[in-house]
């Protein structure tokens, strides 16, 4: 079992930047792919970007370039840095693990955090 906590959301500015943290609790959190996820209103919840435990990355077009994700596995902690944010970032953002046993995917989700781009 994981347990995700996710902080570092709020208002910032178009083209400012902010920087998302997601702390997990439980063992062997360098097994879990982490993903930062997010959903805005009336929209699916989409995938922002995904780090492996061996920090292979990927991340979706929209963000190439302006975000960073990367994780601490000694601080069983996961980052994402985003830089020249637009409004169509405003968004809550979950943070994700993921492992698969036995051919089943088990996913853990944090409570989400806000992120509201606006001048």
């Amino acid at each position: 079992q994981v347990q995700l906590v996710e902080s570092g959301g709020g208002l910032v500015q178009p083209g400012g930047s902010l920087r998302l943290s997601c702390t997990a609790s439980g063992r062997d959190f360098h097994i879990y792919v982490m993903g930062w996820y997010r959903q805005a209103p009336g929209k699916q919840r989409e995938l922002v970007a995904a780090i492996t435990g061996g920090g292979d990355t990927d991340y979706a077009n929209s963000v190439e370039g302006r975000f960073t994700i990367s994780r601490d596995n000694a601080k069983n902690t996961m980052y994402l840095q985003m830089h020249s944010l637009e409004p169509d970032d405003t968004a809550a953002y979950y943070c994700n693990a993921h492992k698969w046993a036995a051919g089943t995917r088990y996913d853990y989700w944090g409570q989400g955090t806000q992120v509201t781009v606006s001048a």
